[in-house]
């Protein structure tokens, strides 16, 4: 059952939160794209978290720091993509949020269709799903084929994991595009620092009846080669602890 949350307002406010880290290759055209984009009926803030990365990006990121509609948070040191988000999350006064990252990875022409079902008042949470066009495969990379069907593999069997323990029927729970009302936050409590961050919100929100609808997203995946942060060794333990406390402890 969907929570009783008001009606957005005529007009409401997305506020796009975007952590950045060692971005140096796509974070020009990444922030040119997303401070530029306007969606009709929407007014927009951009709240950029920069990690302090050591490749030039935060110089790069300073410079948009005069535009009226964006917001910019220096980290003094990296703690990790969940950490810039929650930070972010801090600081948005929108009535909806959508995280987005500056890897080039996703289309923003997809805002529209992700904020429909919120707009419309059917849904609290959306899902952009990478598996648009009735894709398997979310990850395909040239130079590293066997990486990509680890990943690959991973993301069915960790999918299945949250599928049968909240009773969803997800193909892609853990994709960068989760986009929700402000309200849903309310009475909750985050932690994760990593990528184990993606498990804390989905099951959080999950649990509190914000049960999410997925609107199919182009992707393009980068291979570890092109800068993927996400690690095939160190991060799958963490998300097994993310599933185990967040889904079993109390709220």
């Amino acid at each position: 059952m969907k929570p009783n949350l008001p009606a957005l307002p005529p007009v409401p406010k997305l506020s796009v939160i975007v952590p950045i880290y060692n971005e140096r290759n796509t974070a020009q055209a990444a922030l040119d794209a997303i401070t530029s984009k306007r969606i009709s009926g929407w007014t927009i803030e951009v709240i950029v978290v920069e990690s302090n990365s050591t490749d030039g990006t935060r110089e790069i990121v300073q410079e948009y720091g005069h535009l009226p509609h964006v917001r910019i948070l220096l980290q003094e040191r990296a703690r990790g993509k969940g950490h810039a988000v929650r930070q972010g999350m801090e600081s948005a006064s929108g009535d909806v949020i959508l995280i987005q990252d500056a890897d080039l990875e996703y289309d923003l022409a997809d805002y529209e269709a992700l904020l429909k079902p919120l707009q419309a008042g059917s849904h609290t949470f959306v899902l952009g799903s990478r598996h648009g066009s009735h894709r398997w495969f979310i990850r395909k990379f040239d130079e590293q084929a066997l990486h990509a069907f680890a990943l690959n593999a991973g993301h069915w069997f960790f999918t299945a994991l949250i599928d049968v323990s909240l009773g969803l029927t997800l193909r892609d729970p853990f994709t960068m595009y989760k986009v929700f009302r402000r309200e849903c936050l309310a009475g909750l409590r985050f932690e994760s620092n990593r990528f184990d961050f993606d498990w804390e919100i989905l099951i959080k929100l999950v649990r509190k009846g914000h049960i999410p609808i997925e609107v199919p997203v182009r992707y393009t995946s980068r291979s570890f080669k092109e800068g993927k942060k996400v690690s095939m060794f160190r991060d799958p333990p963490g998300w097994i602890w993310a599933w185990l406390k967040y889904r079993f402890q109390p709220l």
